[in-house]
């Protein structure tokens, strides 16, 4: 389960904000929570684009994308800091992110009486009009005295106080798995699957289902190869060194761009026919039409599900399994959406590998069963491939390989 906490307050030293980082590393096992600071976000303006804003985007998908919200907000002469309150206009005036989305609301001050005022006021804030968020009710949490709260490494001393904590967000957990069966999906519109729309990085001079994309794209970009340096988020590798990461990965992997232009697969050194998902070196820079043509109608619209799940942010990721008649293979699909820093959609990797020595090496490491299994690995365990974690969503099977079309075999 994943959150994103919103630091109630632009100041560079906040109890707020230390609050959120306790949160986030005490109940780590519990949920994921990511922190959202609003120091760079202007103040309301409706005759302002709020996209000009690189804060506000962020916070804006970050949301959109998130199981729910924790607020930390300070208290500022009885109520919320004009900062958060600029954030919450801004959310509700063009867009609306909040609706329908579960929040948390809690609070650290230097007072005894923690947020307490604050808190009533941002709760009528977030059931207006145009906010329409689905606030958790009671479990408030009012850290008062907050100087005195934190030891040296930002944790929470009172042990009583930690426990209370936990119960409100064990309850706020609770809440987000009620509230998410009201969760409408957004609207799938029809995806252009043709690469209409250059994106920064479309290299238009060269047709993207051109068979020689990759050597005539390399030589217009002066892409770099061999033994060149690149310089990533965490390490300094060179092309070839890249290269021999991704080949030795244990799974077929690929990347299409949000253009829906399919860029990538590493296993180009491989027999396709050999593949989970059969790929060939001229796919690459292909419009997802073209990789997809062999599709029927009905399969191609299974791919533009896909995608639109992803880039909507109804779903992070989409599973499925393939069939396959070998009782030696679970074909697992994961198809993964990516984002540009600002949290918008930036295109979908894609994993495939067999999962079945996955699933008989963890069996028999822990000496399990599959229920209904005769032994650790039984051939006869009973396993749905056609069904996978789209089922609730579309009322079947997405059995599609958005980006390669391995559903073709």
């Amino acid at each position: 389960m994943k959150f994103v906490g919103i630091v109630g307050s632009n100041a560079d030293q906040s109890y707020n904000r230390m609050l959120l980082e306790f949160i986030r590393k005490q109940f780590k096992v519990k949920f994921e929570l990511e922190l959202l600071e609003i120091d760079e976000v202007p103040m309301f303006n409706q005759d302002e684009d709020w996209k000009e804003s690189f804060q506000l985007r962020l916070i804006y998908n970050k949301i959109t994308r998130a199981d729910g919200v924790i607020v930390a907000t300070p208290e500022h002469n009885h109520t919320i800091t004009a900062a958060l309150k600029s954030v919450l206009e801004w959310m509700s005036y063009e867009v609306h992110p909040f609706e329908n989305k579960p929040v948390m609301i809690l609070g650290a001050s230097y007072y005894d009486q923690g947020t307490s005022r604050a808190q009533v006021h941002l709760r009528k804030i977030l059931e207006a009009p145009g906010v329409n968020a689905y606030t958790l009710p009671g479990n408030e949490f009012l850290l008062g005295k907050a100087k005195e709260a934190f030891d040296e490494k930002g944790n929470i001393i009172n042990e009583g106080t930690v426990k209370f904590l936990e119960l409100c967000l064990d309850n706020f957990v609770k809440y987000v798995e009620v509230v998410s069966t009201l969760k409408k999906p957004k609207l799938i519109e029809p995806e252009d699957l043709d690469c209409n729309h250059p994106i920064a990085t479309t290299v238009t001079d060269v047709d993207p289902d051109d068979p020689d994309w990759v050597e005539k794209v390399a030589k217009i970009t002066g892409a770099v190869s061999g033994s060149t340096y690149v310089k990533l988020d965490h390490g300094i590798l060179t092309v070839d060194q890249i290269n021999m990461f991704l080949k030795s990965m244990p799974f077929e992997l690929t990347y299409a761009d949000d253009n829906n232009q399919f860029l990538y697969y590493n296993n180009a050194h491989q027999d396709p026919d050999t593949m989970y998902a059969k790929r060939v070196p001229s796919q690459s820079g292909s419009r997802m039409s073209t990789v997809h043509a062999s599709l029927p109608p009905q399969r191609m619209k299974n791919v533009e599900w896909v995608i639109g799940t992803l880039r909507n942010g109804n779903q992070e990721y989409v599973r499925t399994l393939i069939p396959n008649p070998n009782p030696a293979v679970l074909n697992t699909h994961n198809y993964q959406a990516m984002y540009y820093n600002d949290g918008s959609y930036a295109g979908i990797n894609e994993i495939v590998f067999n999962f079945k020595p996955w699933l008989d090496w963890y069996l028999q490491t822990t000496g399990q069963r599959l229920v209904g299994g005769n032994t650790p690995a039984s051939p006869a365990t009973h396993v749905d491939a056609s069904s996978g974690a789209s089922d609730s969503s579309v009322g079947g099977a997405v059995t599609t390989d958005a980006d390669s079309g391995a559903s073709s075999h």
